[in-house]
């Protein structure tokens, strides 16, 4: 806190800013020290407030110590001045004594003796205040339950009483029932018990997060999968990384170890790394603990003990270390609770988890589906999955001989030949063979420096493999091997031509395409000027050549380089036909078929595709059938034919399943797929291919990339309405280590917040969405470079705002939108927030909000006029309609009859006839209806209303807008029968 207050209005101004922080030590620090500013006045009121505020932080920020300190403090004010306590406050500190009574239980110094004793007090207290005692049997209750005490009885005195203004909540009340039945080992009657609150019908500040997650594996063992993962995604985020509920996250780490989603279970642990040492009650940490070592015990059992697992802060751990370090000290909270209350009731339901079977082998929890494999640091090169592995021969000049043998066809197994041999050469005591066929090992080192170039640019890192190409060139000549020295030295300037390629600029284009018209010809001279070339090294360079000039074409689109793209295919495709070099004439064949498609003639290559798959097939390389498909599968999206784009990219991924990672690009194929679902209507296949294609991508480095994939993918997740996958799949992205450590572009961060920020709002957690909008709208506010985006953000943080009811707020942000929106306008957003603005002031406040709403709307108005000064045309109906039937509604809600009327007329006049598209219809007829609304049943004037109805209705059965004209005829019947 900057400064004290210094008034008591500036003390409650401070005290309703913490109240919007989330529990934990800045929310308690603050309150602490606002009772000591507290202090300071004369006036007892205020620091009682400031008293309860610093109670509810110590009792939701998982600090059972110091909670009953204050409210002793408390209580002794009550006795000594009651007069203080009017009935709100005098209420909340009897609610409050369950508070003290759930403390003392999870403290294991305080004995059982002083745990009952406080009950008495509480009795002593209820009876002498004249209140009816059933939230005492409650606690009396719960006692008995914590202690392993026979609970009938007690279940009775409590159950059996009727509910009192000091009672729980509806929802934590049902919350104990359902543990109740749970405990008798009925699931069914809990599930039965608990589906109010599951449901949302019954919710409180801990509700439904808490019993959603003890209701998951009941689901799961009655069969409720989808229920069970469904309450998993959202339960789980009301309570991450939130001290008071640390309980239930182990309960959700408890889960994931159950279903085979150990990675996950991981991953959250990550997040809530913080909870070991931010959960001061000993209680809360026994459970936490104990679900953390369930997940970490299934992790070790499954063989990965080795796995990074975040822990305690100081160390790195592994499983294995942070499973022993856990164990004991959850082993020691155990026999603290068991000792202070005479029985092993902590030991034996801690043993229960631990000795839990798993309840599913596999349940996919989440769109990104990771196993412990992707836990490991990524191999670099992958095993064939499908196909026999390659066999790698074990006498080394054997293996030498195969590796360049395999590498002049292209052949895919070259790669786990030249990794190999990469580990034998790296030995202290590896021998080079001396043999002639063999070579130097100067040649060796060079064919090993190739390949990892060749890694390299596959990864887009085009400086790295053109510094390797180099270096093995050079390496090559020392070895009396000019043939491989040319093609190293080829590949070199077409790696330096693909980093000028990357460029950006104003003359980017035209850098790009000088870059790749050098490196033809430089290439050029160097086949040209190396004698002695075998055929495939011959070939490779023709195929450079003709790679040049497509790459060439694609980037500059312009038909004067079609041809000389066709005449370097059909020189390789001739060498090749000549040399019966399989591989490159398929590679010529794509090469012809991409040049056809670049210049725009689709199905000549659709052709040229059908013609080459044909000879794949007869003559191979098996290798390019994959590459071919996905083509053609391209092409065919390209000529809307999405079904057969779907079959050819399906059987794509097939085949490429049989060979090793980066023979083909799976990841596009993905990507590929999910737009030919998304043509073909399939959104949530299309999903499913977006997440693998950007976790394949994410896998192989290309991590901007995948971040891109998926941020369309939680997008298109949000579309679809699966707001907790949507949630879900951003909170994992957001907690990886290059995000977490601000290495990611943080445009590309942002939009992943902002898209989670909107499915927060669009799953009504409108505290959440606010607080993250807000957070995104002061970031954006630096981005001088984009003015419009910080525009639209802050747009969207002053409607949120609103709904919040904070309209002091929402102006200072509506005010940086608006400069903002003077260098980038943003016609549309700005006046559409306006507007929301104006509809909420008036909706919230009545009449008493009419001004500021008018306010809001005379500025929509301004933006309308500049947009129709600027030329600019709304997406929908225009802007000046919106803004007519919006004063229409303000109006309305203010009770300004006479000017909402007028102002619906207007918006009708704007809108014009309904026509046949069903949204202007729909838009047409709910201006109707609100017109038909105020003149008939606000103005009381019901037959001009009837007349305006009954004529609209028609209009819109004659267009064939049946559905659109119901509500219109629903209140045309209501006003005749005098409603």
């Amino acid at each position: 806190m900057p400064t004290a207050p210094q008034t008591t209005d500036e003390l409650y101004q401070a005290l309703q800013e913490n109240d919007r922080r989330p529990y934990g030590r800045p929310r308690t620090v603050t309150a602490e020290e606002l009772v000591d500013a507290a202090e300071q006045f004369a006036e007892p009121v205020p620091l009682v407030d400031a008293l309860f505020e610093l109670h509810e932080a110590y009792t939701y920020g998982s600090e059972p110590r110091k909670s009953p300190v204050v409210f002793a403090r408390l209580l002794t004010l009550f006795d000594e001045q009651p007069d203080v306590f009017d009935e709100r406050r005098r209420h909340t500190l009897f609610w409050r004594f369950k508070w003290v009574a759930g403390a003392l239980r999870e403290l294991p110094e305080i004995p059982l003796a002083s745990l009952r004793q406080w009950l008495k007090e509480m009795r002593d207290r209820y009876e002498k205040a004249g209140l009816g005692l059933q939230p005492y049997y409650g606690e009396a209750f719960q006692l008995a339950v914590h202690v392993g005490e026979d609970t009938t009885l007690a279940y009775e005195l409590w159950a059996g009483r009727p509910r009192t203004r000091l009672s729980d909540c509806e929802a934590c009340e049902i919350g104990e029932l359902a543990l109740h039945h749970l405990a008798a080992g009925d699931d069914e009657r809990a599930l039965g018990a608990w589906e109010p609150v599951l449901a949302g019908k019954e919710s409180c500040q801990e509700e439904p997060a808490r019993s959603a997650s003890y209701a998951l594996l009941p689901l799961l063992r009655t069969g409720r999968i989808d229920r069970a993962r469904e309450l998993h995604l959202a339960g789980y985020r009301g309570c991450r990384r939130n001290p008071s509920m640390s309980r239930e996250v182990g309960r959700h780490l408890e889960f994931c170890a159950l279903t085979g989603n150990e990675a996950r279970g991981l991953e959250l642990l990550a997040e809530n790394r913080s909870l070991f040492d931010e959960v001061d009650s000993p209680l809360d940490l026994f459970d936490f603990l104990t679900g953390v070592e369930v997940l970490l015990q299934r992790v070790d059992h499954l063989g990965h003990g080795e796995l990074p697992a975040a822990g305690y802060a100081g160390r790195t751990w592994t499983v294995a270390a942070l499973r022993a370090e856990v164990r004991g000290r959850a082993d020691d909270l155990a026999a603290r609770f068991d000792a202070r209350n005479g029985t092993t009731a902590h030991t034996g339901r801690r043993r229960a988890r631990l000795d839990r079977a798993p309840l599913l082998e596999s349940l996919e929890l989440t769109l990104r589906t990771r196993g412990l494999d992707d836990v490991t640091p990524a191999v670099p090169v992958a095993a064939p999955a499908a196909r026999t592995a390659a066999v790698v021969p074990e006498s080394l000049p054997e293996l030498i001989g195969r590796a360049r043998e395999l590498d002049e066809q292209g052949h895919p197994d070259a790669q786990a030949c030249w990794a190999r041999l990469r580990t034998l050469v790296a030995a202290r005591d590896y021998a080079h063979p001396d043999d002639p066929a063999v070579g130097p090992l100067v040649q060796l080192s060079a064919d090993l420096l190739t390949d990892e170039a060749t890694r390299a640019g596959e990864k887009d890192d085009f400086a790295t493999a053109a510094a390797l190409h180099e270096e093995a060139a050079g390496l090559y000549e020392d070895a009396g091997v000019p043939g491989d020295a040319a093609i190293a030295r080829a590949c070199a300037l077409f790696a330096a031509a693909e980093i000028l390629a990357q460029g950006e600029g104003v003359d980017g284009t035209e850098v790009k395409v000088a870059a790749l018209t050098d490196a033809h010809a430089s290439v050029v001279r160097l086949h040209e000027e190396t004698s002695g070339l075998a055929p495939y090294q011959e070939a490779r360079l023709l195929r450079l050549r003709a790679t040049a000039l497509g790459m060439r074409l694609q980037t500059s689109g312009s038909e004067e380089h079609v041809a000389p793209v066709f005449a370097e295919v059909d020189l390789l495709h001739a060498f090749a036909t000549r040399h019966d070099l399989v591989g490159q004439i398929s590679g010529a064949l794509l090469l012809r078929a991409g040049t056809y498609a670049l210049s725009g003639d689709l199905p000549a290559a659709v052709t040229g595709i059908d013609g080459l798959l044909g000879r794949l097939k007869e003559h191979g390389p098996a290798w390019h059938l994959p590459r071919a498909l996905g083509l053609r599968g391209r092409l065919q999206i390209g000529l809307q034919d999405a079904q057969a784009a779907h079959a050819d990219l399906t059987e794509s991924l097939r085949l490429a399943a049989d060979w090793p990672a980066g023979v083909v690009d799976a990841a596009r194929l993905h990507g590929d797929l999910a737009e030919a679902c998304m043509h073909l209507g399939r959104p949530d296949e299309a999903l499913r291919h977006l997440t693998r294609s950007a976790e394949l991508d994410l896998r192989g480095g290309s991590r901007t990339d995948a971040f891109c994939t998926y941020s369309n993918a939680a997008q298109l997740c949000l579309d679809l309405g699966r707001v907790e996958d949507c949630i879900a799949l951003l909170d994992s992205l957001l907690a990886e280590p290059d995000v977490t450590a601000g290495e990611l572009d943080d445009r590309l961060v942002a939009q992943l917040r902002l898209t989670r920020a909107r499915a927060l709002h669009a799953g009504e957690d409108l505290k959440a969405a606010t607080a993250e909008f807000v957070s995104l709208a002061a970031e954006s506010a630096g981005w001088d470079d984009d003015p419009g985006s910080h525009a639209m953000i802050a747009a969207e943080t002053a409607v949120l705002l609103g709904e919040s009811g904070e309209f002091g707020r929402a102006r200072e942000v509506v005010d940086q939108a608006l400069a903002a929106h003077a260098r980038a306008p943003r016609y549309e957003q700005l006046s559409n927030c306006l507007r929301e603005l104006a509809r909420l002031q008036a909706q919230q406040h009545g009449s008493d909000g009419l001004a500021d709403a008018l306010a809001h709307l005379a500025e929509a108005g301004r933006i309308a006029d500049e947009a129709r000064a600027d030329g600019y045309r709304a997406r929908g109906r225009s802007l000046d309609t919106a803004l007519a039937y919006e004063h229409g509604r303000v109006n309305a809600y203010a009770g300004e009859c006479d000017a909402a009327l007028a102002a619906l007329e207007k918006a009708l006049t704007l809108l014009g006839d309904p026509g046949q598209e069903e949204d202007h219809a729909g838009e047409w007829a709910e201006c109707v209806r609100l017109a038909g609304a105020v003149e008939g049943i606000y103005m009381e004037r019901p037959a001009p209303a009837l007349n305006r109805l009954d004529a609209a209705v028609s209009r819109l059965t004659a267009l064939g807008h049946t559905e659109e004209a119901e509500p219109l005829a629903s209140l045309a019947n209501r006003l005749r029968d005098g409603g």
